[in-house]
């Protein structure tokens, strides 16, 4: 029975931050505050009762339309709410070689803020292929101040992972951009980069963009196979990005790159 405790409290806290995930996904585009006014519809301007915002549940409860004017409401904040639940479940599944190489004492809660970060992250860019400096910056910050729990050295990749990654998607960016005449990596992706080296180190980027890459060129092919994407026409790389850093979070880079042995 205890050990159900950590897992149900985990599921329950993810629901309440996908719950204002929601809000800044809603609000952080339209520069409005995130924290107030409260939640309200933004149909008829009511304020959303304290019961009827409990993740996944409220939106059950009310059939998914507004109590006041019964505006329908998106079948995405409980997606999002569910999700979130998931991803900080997924914290506990952390390897021994995952973490960022962090103290292993501080795994899995480290990860915590980090899923809180990036699944944002993703919807923002999904939706507006724009990637919050703010968020971004925040991430970077953190990933550095956990990183200190590994020591000096583990600090220094860190910072020097942030640093690289940032001026090599930066220089890409531009490089790209000459040749071909529009832009193809927008820098909100390098801030992105930047955040996931100071939470992976060099190393750990390295693998986490290359799993962005392979991910990104596939989905990216489907779309213009099936004519969901014209040629030459832009799609968010930000979530690509993020799988990738969460997925070297988890299992750590080594385990990739012997998996990329493996395989070839």
């Amino acid at each position: 029975m205890e050990r159900l405790i950590a897992p149900v409290w985990l599921i329950l806290f993810g629901a309440c931050v996908g719950s204002f995930t929601n809000v800044v996904v809603w609000r952080l585009p339209r520069q409005e505050s995130v924290v107030s006014p409260g939640s309200h519809c933004p149909r008829c301007g009511h304020a959303v009762r304290w019961h009827d915002n409990v993740p996944v549940l409220g939106w059950l409860l009310l059939t998914g339309r507004c109590r006041d004017c019964r505006a329908f409401i998106s079948w995405r904040y409980p997606v999002v709410e569910s999700f979130s639940a998931l991803l900080w479940l997924s914290t506990m599944l952390v390897s021994a070689g995952g973490g960022g190489g962090v103290e292993p004492s501080f795994q899995p809660w480290i990860g915590l803020p980090l899923v809180g970060l990036l699944l944002p992250l993703v919807l923002i860019d999904l939706d507006h292929m724009w990637l919050p400096e703010s968020l971004c910056r925040w991430g970077v910050l953190l990933g550095l101040m956990f990183s200190v729990t590994g020591g000096v050295s583990v600090f220094a990749d860190h910072m020097i992972g942030a640093a690289l990654s940032l001026m090599a998607l930066e220089t890409l960016s531009a490089t790209a951009e000459r040749a071909l005449g529009q832009p193809a990596l927008g820098l909100g992706d390098a801030k992105l980069a930047a955040l996931g080296g100071a939470w992976l180190g060099l190393f750990g980027i390295a693998i986490a963009m290359a799993i962005a890459v392979f991910s990104g060129a596939f989905v990216g092919s489907i779309g213009r196979l099936t004519g969901r994407l014209q040629p030459r026409q832009p799609f968010p790389f930000g979530p690509f990005i993020a799988l990738g850093i969460w997925l070297v979070w988890l299992m750590g880079p080594d385990w990739w790159w012997s998996q990329w042995l493996k395989a070839f």
